[in-house]
């Protein structure tokens, strides 16, 4: 028998880990995507994601069961997510440079004949696959936070306008307007970079 998220809500509410594990399950990987969307670094997602769902357990009586708890779930990771960006606007990471001796070859070691997919795309065409997203991702980069973020919850995470109101603490028209903002600002960029 599956439970309802409300139930599991309720469960861990009541401090029920076989609950939580489950409520785990069921969220981990769109709670991942959406952060990594959002923040384009796997390692900060992964880390935000266990702090996510850490506060879930610390604080899962703060869900006063109104809305639903995936809201509550990509609330609280929006919000760390956007904590987290702000944290290094103010204070610019430099990487690291390796040592000569401990970076990797140049060469790529060859692909044998057998791995390679002779239905895939030509070389052409999955160049051209590839640019278009990376000009994607790099428009909607370019967009606001708050306009970016409605835009990955809808699309990423696939949400209903209600559902993203919840977890961004924002009334639904708030989201709907942000969301046309977002795609007439999208159109408009993929127009002009086409005609480049």
């Amino acid at each position: 028998m599956t439970l309802s998220d409300h139930d599991l809500m309720a469960r861990v509410c009541q401090r029920d880990a076989d609950a939580f594990e489950a409520l785990c399950e069921r969220y981990s990987a769109p709670l991942r995507r959406h952060l990594l969307g959002m923040l384009r670094d796997a390692d900060a997602a992964e880390d935000l994601l266990q702090e996510t769902l850490l506060r879930a357990w610390i604080h899962a009586a703060q869900w006063d069961g109104r809305g639903t708890p995936r809201a509550w779930l990509f609330r609280v990771a929006t919000n760390l997510a956007l904590n987290y960006v702000r944290t290094l606007r103010r204070r610019r990471q430099q990487p690291l440079d390796l040592p000569p001796d401990l970076a990797e070859p140049d060469e790529e070691p060859a692909i044998p004949g057998w791995m390679i997919d002779t239905a895939s795309l030509g070389p052409d065409e999955a160049l051209e696959l590839a640019e278009r997203r990376d000009l994607l991702r790099r428009l909607v980069a370019e967009l606001p936070e708050e306009k970016r973020a409605v835009l990955r919850l809808i699309h990423e995470a696939e949400m209903e306008i209600g559902e993203v109101a919840q977890a961004l603490g924002i009334p639904p028209g708030t989201v709907k307007s942000r969301l046309h903002y977002a795609t007439r600002r999208l159109a408009r960029a993929w127009r002009d970079a086409e005609g480049e």
